[in-house]
């Protein structure tokens, strides 16, 4: 949510930033709001004030016997009640209506971030790894021999489209690579292990920018809980309504969970294989930090992110979304893209992003500086990684002429020093 003292002060700039988002003006329709709403709160403050001093009077003029000067004050006390409650309600519903139009706004773009529409905007910042040159056309994953414990077929008989079943082989290494990531980010890159519902409230989506907006994106149960989209959601909303000391930050926290997407949208994209499911596993990072420290964060997180694919030998590039791709609480984000040489491209595998103080409005998310009076908090998150992408980036370039898949190095151990999977499915 944005700080409406920003909106005030800077309002040109304010729209001049929703501009590079492709977003119309709205200071002045928030401004508008929030006049009338300072206004109200304004007349009942002096209504009140009025009312006070005329109930001070109202029992001297009884004890000198003037009824006429009583019963004007008594009215007057009375009326001023009335107008109070009547300017009480209306400085509520703008209040409400002035937090509606906040909420419906995204971040703002840092101005490093660059201009754009679409993703063909985004800029490439770097590559890693040199992409496997084939002697034979290389296969999608769910094209591979390998990968037959992949079965699409019965998870559509159990719950439809865009959700798979895995078994043997993919089973065990799906598991691996989650292992893998908790044990890096855990052991080596300072992240607190966590694990938390995938059920939210309300007020958890709404903290980290799901509701009101996007709620068609998500499921949500009879009971009214939500079925977390990634566990930023949890994670983020762990310091909602506190203020920590200067001393708690940053917080570091990972977690391996479900995530359910409806996927609205996003008819007839990447229908084949595992590219894009309605449920799926992902390893998560969530920063709590200074203001002070998010930018330097932002680097952190997001080499920890490459460091995963870097140990798993899988080649990538890192871009920064330009204005037109960026995510609705996201000031700036690096998406990390890994080769996949099944499609002869690179796919989404991490993004990364910075959101300021954006979340932590939403939320009420304060710590207090030495001496100081407390103030948000910023909140970063990104894919540590996304596992069943992992799964199919492993797969994919790992493949040999056979049908087998060679394994990354860093897999034995949580394999029992298994070093591939056959044509027949079998590790080996």
């Amino acid at each position: 949510m944005h700080d409406i003292r920003f909106i005030r002060e800077n309002p040109d700039a304010f729209d001049a930033s929703l501009a590079r988002l492709g977003v119309a003006p709205a200071s002045a329709a928030i401004l508008a709001v929030d006049e009338a709403r300072r206004q109200a709160i304004s007349r009942a403050e002096a209504a009140q004030a009025e009312r006070n001093a005329a109930s001070k009077e109202v029992g001297r003029a009884k004890a000198s016997g003037d009824e006429t000067e009583f019963t004007r004050l008594r009215e007057l006390v009375a009326a001023r009640k009335e107008e109070i409650a009547a300017l009480d309600d209306r400085a509520k519903a703008l209040d409400e209506e002035l937090r509606d139009l906040l909420m419906a706004l995204p971040n703002l773009p840092l101005q490093d971030v660059p201009d754009g529409e679409s993703e063909d905007d985004n800029v490439e910042i770097r590559r890693w790894g040199t992409p496997r040159v084939f002697d034979f056309a290389p296969k999608e994953h769910f094209e591979l021999p390998a990968a037959r414990g992949l079965d699409f077929e019965t998870a559509a008989k159990l719950s439809g489209s865009r959700f798979v079943v895995m078994r043997g082989a993919m089973a065990r290494l799906h598991r691996a690579l989650a292992q893998f990531m908790l044990d890096v980010h855990t052991n080596e890159h300072e992240l607190t292990e966590t694990n938390a519902p995938v059920l939210v409230r309300d007020e958890a989506m709404t903290g980290t920018g799901q509701l009101p907006k996007f709620a068609d994106d998500s499921y949500q149960t009879r009971e009214g809980w939500w079925l977390i989209p990634t566990s930023e959601v949890t994670l983020t909303n762990t310091v909602r309504e506190s203020i920590l000391g200067a001393g708690d930050l940053p917080i570091r926290l990972t977690a391996h969970s479900l995530c359910f997407r409806s996927e609205a949208g996003s008819a007839g994209k990447d229908t084949a294989g595992m590219l894009r499911q309605h449920q799926f596993e992902k390893v998560e990072m969530v920063s709590i930090t200074h203001p002070d420290a998010s930018d330097a964060e932002h680097e952190r997180m997001t080499g920890c992110a490459q460091d995963i694919l870097e140990r798993l030998n899988l080649p990538y590039r890192t871009i920064v979304l330009c204005t037109g791709d960026m995510g609705f609480s996201a000031q700036k984000t690096h998406d990390i893209e890994v080769w996949l040489p099944g499609q002869d491209t690179f796919r989404e595998i991490s993004s990364v992003s910075t959101c300021g103080d954006f979340q932590a409005r939403r939320m009420n998310a304060r710590f207090r500086p030495e001496g100081g009076k407390p103030e948000f908090v910023h909140t970063l998150n990104g894919s540590g990684v996304a596992v069943g992408r992992c799964l199919i980036a492993v797969l994919e370039n790992g493949q040999q002429k056979d049908g087998s898949v060679t394994l990354p190095d860093a897999l034995f151990p949580y394999l029992g020093g298994k070093t591939r999977i056959t044509a027949e499915g079998v590790l080996e």
